[in-house]
């Protein structure tokens, strides 16, 4: 029996946490097995070895696919492989699903041909094309020659639509009625269905060409006469379609704005094709989200984090040989006024307190704009608009921050002037910090590029060199 989802992380902590304390048992046990010598010792080891695996195997099966690809996320490869190796095969298709695309070739290269061709067999035409790309060729072409035309077909279509498209999350499993039946007609042929669809809040009225007619809501299916027509409870005006091209991003905020939870896929003759359900738009909100954060820390893909080393490496050093080229900038900017940091050397504690705040400004400013390109709230053509906007904002801080550091710098060196070059280094260096949160993102948009990714790098990179320079130069100027 499955345990129910848990409601809270703290039940899935404890989750892992027992099946951490049953490996470690095991390992515990095969240890002992390798020092100890003797036959009897070799048998009460050996018993007590199966007897934790066999702990092992009722834990997993008790727990939902989705909880079980948690916890293999947060194991080590080794220990990820005993775990997976345990697990009932009839779970393993669900449980490729659930895992981030990190993880999923990690378990994949443990199965061989057979494993994994069951797995995919098991699972309906959207989810096979979810998970098609992870597949061995070969493999893929067996499962699809196993399939029925229809499925065939469906299996296909999602596969031919890009990753940021409706069509690439459309589900096929829907409920599709005729409008000149009766709700007591409907009632019955639901009757047949061992189970409803997942995430079914009406049924789909289509004609005899599969042309959308309208929805049937459950609601009103349920609440009204068995011997009224469907035409006549239906909802056909103002209804809520998308196209298999359409945007995702796009689809997944009008699932927000309407508070929908399935929707109808049509093509260009209105003909029903397949439909998107809340739970597609949730996981592709979740993966936006995921992949937005790696990409403003210079990351370009979700990493294992029990990846080897190699692995690793390749997702990383691209930004980090960017960031060190900016670091090498920003100390030679610092060596051009080594001799005004000679003379007063309260400019070497003071700097990193502007390049810092600017830093800050600027990243806030770069999640603004990546949040509101997201949201499809802004484009290219806001660009003045919103440039205006922020160096306002900018101006602002740096005036009225600027001026209460400066107030503290004066009275830490009794050095008035000093603090007047601290006003205007802090506020300076917040316009380029807001100048740049806007141009980055919004530049990067226009040229076809992901606008989250590197953001907060090339902030960091610019306000850190900016920074330096425009103090250390107002000081040089003014104070020297």
């Amino acid at each position: 029996m499955t345990e129910p989802m848990p409601h809270d992380s703290d039940v899935l902590q404890r989750h892992l946490r027992d099946i951490r304390e049953l490996l470690a048992r095991q390992r515990l046990v095969e240890d002992l097995m390798h020092r100890q010598q003797g036959q009897h010792q070799d048998l009460v080891d050996s018993i007590t070895h199966r007897q934790t695996i066999g702990w092992l195997r009722r834990k997993l099966d008790r727990l939902h696919p989705a909880d079980i690809a948690h916890i293999l996320e947060a194991l080590p490869r080794d220990q990820r492989h005993l775990v997976w190796d345990l697990v009932r095969a009839d779970k393993d298709g669900e449980i490729l699903l659930e895992v981030s695309d990190a993880v999923r070739p990690s378990l994949i290269e443990t199965m061989d041909s057979n494993e994994i061709r069951a797995a995919a067999e098991s699972l309906d035409a959207d989810e096979l094309a979810d998970l098609a790309p992870d597949l061995p060729p070969e493999v893929m072409e067996d499962v699809l020659e196993a399939l029925d035309q229809e499925e065939r077909e469906h299996v296909r279509a999602a596969m031919s639509y890009p990753e940021d498209t409706v069509g690439a999350l459309m589900n096929f499993d829907m409920v599709r009625v005729r409008e000149d039946v009766s709700l007591e007609v409907v009632l019955r042929y639901l009757r047949r269905f061992e189970e409803l669809p997942d995430h079914t809040d009406k049924l789909i009225v289509v004609d005899r060409e599969e042309r959308l007619r309208g929805v049937l809501t459950l609601e009103s299916l349920l609440i009204n006469a068995p011997e009224r027509l469907v035409s006549e409870v239906m909802k056909s005006k103002s209804l809520v379609t998308f196209k298999p091209e359409d945007d995702a991003d796009e689809a997944a905020a009008a699932f927000e704005r309407y508070d929908l939870i399935s929707v109808p896929v049509v093509d260009g003759e209105r003909r029903v094709i397949a439909r998107v359900t809340v739970a597609d738009m949730v996981d592709r909100i979740r993966e936006e989200s995921e992949a937005e954060i790696l990409s403003q820390a210079g990351l370009r893909e979700e990493e294992d984090i029990f990846a080897p080393i190699t692995r690793s490496l390749r997702n990383r050093w691209a930004w980090l040989a960017i960031n060190l080229v900016t670091a090498f900038v920003a100390s030679r900017v610092i060596d051009l006024f080594e001799a005004s940091i000679a003379q007063l050397v309260a400019l070497a504690a003071l700097m990193p307190i502007v390049a810092g705040i600017g830093g800050n400004a600027g990243n806030q400013t770069v999640t603004m704009i990546v949040r509101a390109i997201a949201m499809g709230q802004v484009d290219h053509s806001a660009l003045w608009r919103l440039l205006v906007k922020e160096v306002g904002v900018a101006l602002i801080n740096g005036v009225v921050w600027g001026g209460v550091v400066g107030v503290v710098v004066w009275v830490l060196y009794g050095n008035l002037a000093l603090g007047v070059v601290m006003v205007g280094a802090m506020t300076l260096n917040l316009l380029l910090a807001a100048t740049a949160g806007v141009l980055i993102p919004l530049m990067r948009q226009r040229f076809g590029r992901d606008p989250a990714l590197g953001g907060s790098v090339m902030i960091t990179a610019l306000t850190d060199s900016g920074g330096f320079f425009i103090f250390l130069g107002l000081a040089t100027l003014f104070l020297l």
